[in-house]
């Protein structure tokens, strides 16, 4: 099963209200495995960098003025994501942004159904608790060193590894789940869980209970003496 995990940064939180994708990332899963294949792209957005969005990902004017916009990485984005499932934490906000920029550009939206938000999946799964995704990674230990800044791709990275823990760890990931299940279909299983298998004799040999005796005599009397020489 092929999944893609995706991140963006953007200059606001409403793309209808005239913010626009800065940066995109995406890993991809195979089995929830990630196979190091991803996609990644920064973006011209055409327009001045919010201080507020400045202080989240640190992309300025400046840095983003030589980078590709939307309409020209659109094609390779597209056959990268395919038509697999697509994970993103606190989802409907990247979906919007993304969908807002395929409209803009002229092509097919991508449709709601194949949005899985991690969000929404942590809350299920840990009421009461913090779901951001640095909280997240603590409490499934994964390591954050490197996350200074927010950053779509290395934040894509992260969300998957947490992604694998909200679906079952790396028990899934290492295909246990799989072979334990495999393996009960095997005829020895079977066998076992339904006691066919004989049972096994541990009497001891007549050597071995003389040699018991002849241990035990040396106690005086013993509390297991009577039935040891009985």
């Amino acid at each position: 099963m092929r999944e893609i995990v995706f991140d963006t940064e953007t200059t606001g939180l409403s793309f209808n209200g005239g913010h626009r994708l800065v940066e995109i990332g995406c890993v991809e899963l195979i089995n929830r495995v990630p196979t190091g294949r991803h996609f990644h792209a920064y973006l011209n957005p055409d327009r001045d960098m919010p201080a507020e969005a400045f202080a989240v990902h640190g992309l300025s004017e400046a840095f983003l003025k030589d980078k590709p916009r939307f309409p020209e990485v659109c094609g390779d984005l597209i056959e990268f994501l395919g038509d697999c499932p697509l994970i993103a934490h606190n989802a409907m906000f990247d979906y919007g942004f993304i969908n807002g920029e395929l409209g803009q550009c002229g092509r097919p939206l991508l449709s709601v159904e194949r949005i899985v938000c991690t969000l929404q999946m942590a809350r299920s799964r840990h009421p009461g608790a913090k779901h951001t995704l640095d909280a997240l990674c603590v409490r499934y230990g994964i390591d954050l060193s490197a996350r200074e800044l927010h950053g779509a791709l290395l934040d894509a990275q992260l969300l998957a590894q947490v992604f694998i823990e909200l679906t079952g760890g790396r028990q899934i990931a290492l295909g246990l789940a799989v072979e334990h299940a495999a393996a009960s279909d095997r005829p020895e299983w079977v066998a076992a869980k339904n006691n066919v298998r004989p049972a096994r004799v541990f009497a001891p040999s007549d050597e071995e209970l003389a040699r018991h005796r002849a241990f035990m005599g040396g106690f005086e009397e013993p509390l297991w003496g009577l039935a040891a020489s009985s």
